[in-house]
């Protein structure tokens, strides 16, 4: 089968995972096709997972031999917690329970869950033996995804991803990087952030989808891995970055509101696994990244 007949279908098309996804995998040759909650389109179709009913008719319009789950409510700040467990959790179990009603085997299915479910392990770096102890709703209501979707690995060639924190171009503005970007590019005299001493991963949207295909084309199944790079990147490395990018430096003011209690200072997923299930991929400097943004 050659790669314009393989058929990849991205619920969440629409989102900025699903954007850059399309075209990277379009570029290569698949023919990808996607789902929306918002509209329809060209090879689009406007489908809410929590209705089987929605679900079994784009399955059988589009009959993928890929999919790759990224429809679901990725917002923490989200104002009702039942929705995350309503989309994230039952939303999933939804697409796998149509797969198997209509006798569905696709090549692939990756589930993309989130490193969230890690919650604090009072560890700086995060590998996939860790018992995870979700903090928050939503990564609870992947966990519960993970587990519920773990029934299925015997019926469903399924890959569980946890990526840790990524970026790029037209990442929505409530994100950190791109609230930071944006003070930048609108020439912003200062900016008020949480806790200056962090380390965190800020990986490339590229990175992330160069991982998501060599995925979807390995003999992977029944696993469950970090999408992450072990690059810890410090905030304050960020701004002295962007400093330089945009040519001037702004005063960074510090609210405490935006300071969690016990955080972890340096905070990383090991690429162990990942690795060895697929080689190493890297990925483009930091600096490279925040530049691309800054410039868009």
């Amino acid at each position: 089968m050659d790669l314009a007949s393989k058929k990849v279908l991205i619920t969440g098309i629409d989102s900025f995972t699903g954007k850059h996804l399309c075209l990277y995998l379009k570029n290569l040759g698949y023919d990808v096709q996607g789902t929306s909650f918002f509209d329809e389109g060209d090879k689009k179709y406007k489908c809410d997972i929590t209705k089987k009913d929605e679900l079994k008719k784009v399955f059988q319009t589009v009959n993928p031999d890929f999919i790759i789950h990224l429809s679901g409510i990725s917002f923490t700040a989200h104002g009702n917690n039942e929705d995350f467990y309503r989309v994230n959790t039952i939303g999933t179990i939804n697409i796998l329970d149509m797969l198997v009603e209509l006798g569905m085997n696709p090549s692939k299915v990756i589930l993309v869950s989130s490193a969230t479910v890690y919650g604090n392990q009072g560890l700086e770096v995060l590998d996939e033996t860790l018992c995870p102890t979700p903090a928050n709703h939503y990564g609870a209501s992947k966990y519960a995804m993970e587990s519920m979707a773990r029934n299925y690995f015997e019926k469903l060639n399924i890959i569980i991803t946890r990526p840790f924190n990524y970026t790029g171009i037209a990442q929505e503005e409530h994100f950190l990087i791109p609230k930071i970007v944006k003070h930048f590019r609108e020439n912003k005299k200062e900016i008020e952030l949480g806790n200056l001493f962090v380390s965190r991963e800020f990986n490339d949207i590229e990175f992330v989808c160069e991982i998501y295909k060599n995925l979807l084309e390995s003999d992977v199944s029944s696993e469950v891995v970090n999408i992450c790079s072990n690059r810890g990147i410090e905030l304050l490395d960020v701004i002295e970055s962007m400093n330089k990018i945009a040519g001037y430096e702004i005063e960074v003011k510090v609210n405490k509101e935006f300071i969690r209690k016990d955080e972890i200072k340096t905070l990383t997923g090991s690429t162990k696994k990942l690795f060895e299930l697929i080689g190493e991929v890297k990925q483009k400097e930091f600096k490279q990244t925040l530049r691309d943004m800054f410039e868009s």
